[in-house]
C-alpha cells in the first residue's frame, strides 16, 4: 500500500512538474512591448517631410496573363468551326506549367500545350466548341497549373443557329470537290 501511494504521488509530481514547464514555454512565446528611446521621437517640424515612392512587390513563381478570359462567339451557324483560342504569357519568374485542363462538358475540350512556358514566353490555349448542338451555350474551361492564384477559369459563349435546310451542313469532300 506504501508502495502505491508513493508511485502515486511521484506521478502526481511528475505530471505537475511538466505542465509548469508547458507553461513557461507559452510564457517565453508571448509577445513583449515594443520599447522607443525618447529621442528618437521628435515633434514633426523637426524632419521634412517623406518622399513618396511606389513600391515593387517581387512575386515569385510563374504568372498566367490573358488579353480575355472570355471569347464570345456571337452568333454562329450549326456545324460551323468551333475552335476558338486563349493567347497568354507567362509574367512570372518561373516557368509556367498547366497541369491539366478540363471543359465543364463533353462538348468543350481545350488542348493546351504539355511543355513548361519560360518567363516572357507566350503560347496559346485552344477550345473547340461542338457546334452540332443547337441554341445557347455557356461554357468554361478550368485550367489547373503552378500559379499561385488557382484556378484559372476561361469562359466560352455563344448561340448556335440551325444550319438552312436544304444545304448540306458540310462541305461535301467527294472528289475532292
Amino acid at each position: 500500500m506504501k508502495k502505491l501511494l508513493s508511485l502515486m504521488a511521484l506521478l502526481a509530481f511528475v505530471t505537475t512538474a511538466m505542465f509548469a514547464q508547458v507553461e513557461k514555454k507559452t510564457v517565453k512565446a508571448d509577445v513583449q512591448p515594443l520599447k522607443v528611446k525618447k529621442e528618437a521621437v521628435k515633434s514633426s517640424k523637426d524632419k521634412p517631410a517623406p518622399t513618396t515612392r511606389p513600391v515593387e512587390i517581387a512575386t515569385d513563381g510563374a504568372k498566367m496573363t490573358f488579353d480575355q478570359t472570355t471569347v464570345d462567339y456571337g452568333t454562329i451557324e450549326q456545324n460551323s468551326n468551333g475552335v476558338r483560342t486563349f493567347p497568354f504569357v507567362n509574367d512570372g519568374t518561373e516557368p509556367l506549367i498547366i497541369k491539366y485542363a478540363k471543359g465543364s462538358c463533353g462538348c468543350t475540350v481545350p488542348k493546351y500545350p504539355k511543355e513548361p512556358i519560360m518567363p516572357g514566353e507566350s503560347a496559346v490555349i485552344e477550345v473547340r466548341y461542338d457546334t452540332k448542338r443547337v441554341g445557347p451555350f455557356s461554357k468554361n474551361v478550368r485550367l489547373t497549373t503552378n500559379v499561385q492564384d488557382q484556378p484559372i477559369m476561361l469562359y466560352i459563349k455563344g448561340t448556335v443557329m440551325k444550319a438552312p435546310e436544304g444545304l448540306p451542313a458540310k462541305q461535301s469532300t467527294l472528289n475532292g470537290f
